[in-house]
């Protein structure tokens, strides 16, 4: 399929580059959003379209603003002279073409924050390689631990070997962590945050990915354990998916975590899982 030619892929768009929202956002690890926010550029469309996606608005495609690299290039600078922490690259792998060179020619008109590689984890090793020397932080998410799981949420039993393979990528780019200070803030500029996003019912298959990745990577990178699903409507027919994660589900996952010997990590408090964290994507900033 040629995206060139204005045919659609799998992520619901062409190769026209398409931003549904640009800003400081608080809600990331507090290394990333610091006080400050992360600058934030949520990109349109999604080649995975996770049923319960909390961003299913704009992984259709169908939500967001056409614009070109130019502009891209300009509001990259424009959230650096809002005191972002970073540029947050969110769901950018279907335009690597255009961020890479809207990147390059920010930083050669002053961009100096670091670049934050924002992803589901459904990655080609042979495109996190295009992004060496342009991302600093790589934020990937390891949705699911078991093909069982992937092929239910998101049509993808392949996942956890791809999402397991891009991150031996990523962490062979970025091998260890490095932080700085920042207007009082402790921000990350270099290095790997591993998330895991806790689904209902998927505690053994979590427990195992925890373990899987440990033992390859150690404390080496960062773990989020996170609890903020939120069971959105697209969900409601769904039994096993309508419904919120336990507190003692989460607190055994977290725990489980401790007993493997992961040191380096963040919890969430369950207060996230509310539709009100969700962002408007209502082209702010484009």
């Amino acid at each position: 399929m040629n995206r060139n030619e204005g045919k659609r892929g799998v992520c619901g768009v062409d190769a026209t580059l398409k931003v549904a929202r640009a800003g400081l956002h608080f809600w990331e690890e507090p290394c990333i959003s610091g006080s400050n926010g992360s600058g934030a550029v949520f990109f349109s469309g999604c080649s995975m379209h996770c049923v319960f996606c909390q961003n299913h608005e704009i992984a259709s495609g169908e939500v967001g603003k056409e614009i070109s690299g130019e502009r891209l290039r300009d509001i990259f600078l424009e959230l650096q002279d809002k005191k972002a922490n970073n540029i947050n690259l969110v769901t950018a792998s279907h335009y690597l073409p255009h961020v890479i060179w809207a990147v390059e020619a920010a930083r050669r008109e002053g961009l100096t924050i670091p670049i934050v590689y924002n992803t589901g984890g459904y990655e080609e090793v042979e495109m996190l390689r295009r992004l060496e020397g342009i991302v600093d932080v790589y934020l990937p998410d390891y949705k699911y631990g078991s093909e069982e799981a992937g092929r239910k949420c998101a049509k993808a039993p392949d996942y956890p070997q791809i999402a397991m393979e891009a991150l031996t990528e990523m962490v062979r780019q970025q091998p260890k962590a490095e932080f700085y200070e920042r207007d009082g803030q402790t921000l990350m500029g270099r290095g790997v945050i591993l998330r895991h996003l806790l689904l209902p019912g998927e505690l053994y298959a979590a427990r195992k990915l925890l373990r899987e990745v440990y033992e390859r990577f150690g404390n080496r990178i960062y773990y989020s354990i996170m609890s903020q699903y939120t069971p959105l409507p697209q969900v409601a027919n769904d039994s096993a998916l309508n419904q919120r994660v336990s507190e003692s589900a989460y607190e055994n996952l977290v725990n489980y975590a401790t007993e493997l010997g992961i040191e380096n990590g963040f919890m969430q408090d369950r207060e996230v899982a509310r539709e009100s964290f969700i962002p408007h994507f209502d082209l702010e900033g484009v």
